[in-house]
């Protein structure tokens, strides 16, 4: 769904699909874990669908919503419902690289659209999904998976780009972070198809492995089912997340690989978007790589 905006502020930018900001990795210190000889790392990792950097009262407000972001304090970010230069709703903004500069952080973005300008002198008008990360990136790629165009009339489910991918250097182990944002309708039949294609993403991959985003359907949900086992729901207690003024559904997910520990989670209280974001405290190891 595209819901109308009002505007406080403007905000100029230029696309990149990688932002490579000054920033240190945030520092962790080596903790052991019982039964291993590697060293427990500390990650914070947190998902947020941003509402094109509108809030719950829809106005547009991209300072708004890096302080939200700031103040998680998360190493590793994902991001959903970003616009890059999409439309007067969000003053035509690359919302991917304004974000990692206001956070100094480096960002991937993975677009779902990727339209012709709005003027003939314009930039491509994009939408999709993002990781920010205070840690090297070292690959990053945009994977297609099932989707239901909201673009095109009469849609057919098909192939579409829009599952971010992430590698990041926490330290040595080599982490795998994907960001994702599946279907929002009723019938599950096409967010059911989206899991088998994520996880047919994720069995290619080796190493710790984290799964976060908007899955527009709760842990529990029937489509979601396949997801647990080979991950596993990180934050179950983390309270909701839909709608952000009072929240009756927690559709917003961090996911994690065996072997990944988790030490502690939250849902925090906002309304920078129409959701409210998860902060996720997690160990991994460098064998994992």
């Amino acid at each position: 769904m595209t819901p109308r905006y009002r505007h406080r502020g403007r905000l100029t930018a230029v696309f990149a699909a990688v932002l490579l900001a000054a920033a240190a990795p945030a520092a962790a210190a080596d903790t052991d874990a019982p039964g291993s000889r590697a060293p427990a790392l500390p990650l914070r990792v947190a998902t947020y669908n941003i509402h094109a950097g509108a809030g719950q009262d829809q106005v547009f407000d991209l300072d708004r919503t890096a302080t939200a972001l700031r103040g998680l304090r998360a190493d590793v970010i994902g991001l959903q419902e970003v616009d890059v230069h999409w439309g007067a709703r969000s003053d035509f903004v690359d919302e991917a690289r304004a974000l990692a500069g206001k956070l100094r952080m480096r960002v991937f973005f993975a677009p779902i659209y990727d339209l012709e300008p709005a003027t003939p002198d314009g930039e491509r008008r994009q939408f999709g999904v993002a990781v920010l990360s205070r840690y090297p990136v070292l690959h990053a790629e945009n994977h297609e998976i099932t989707r239901l165009s909201t673009q095109t009339p009469d849609p057919e489910p098909a192939p579409a780009p829009g599952f971010a991918e992430v590698v990041v250097d926490v330290r040595g182990a080599h982490v795998h972070v994907y960001s994702t944002h599946l279907d929002y309708r009723a019938d599950p039949s096409v967010r059911a198809a989206q899991v088998a294609d994520m996880l047919a993403v994720l069995a290619a991959d080796r190493g710790p492995k984290i799964l976060v985003g908007d899955f527009n359907a709760e842990a529990s949900a029937p489509e979601l089912a396949p997801l647990w086992g080979p991950l596993r729901d990180a934050a179950p207690g983390g309270g909701g997340t839909y709608p952000a003024s009072d929240p009756a559904k927690r559709i917003d997910l961090v996911t994690v690989s065996p072997g990944i520990g988790v030490t502690g989670a939250r849902t925090v209280a906002t309304e920078a978007s129409d959701h409210r974001p998860v902060v996720v405290d997690l160990t991994v190891h460098r064998r994992g790589h």
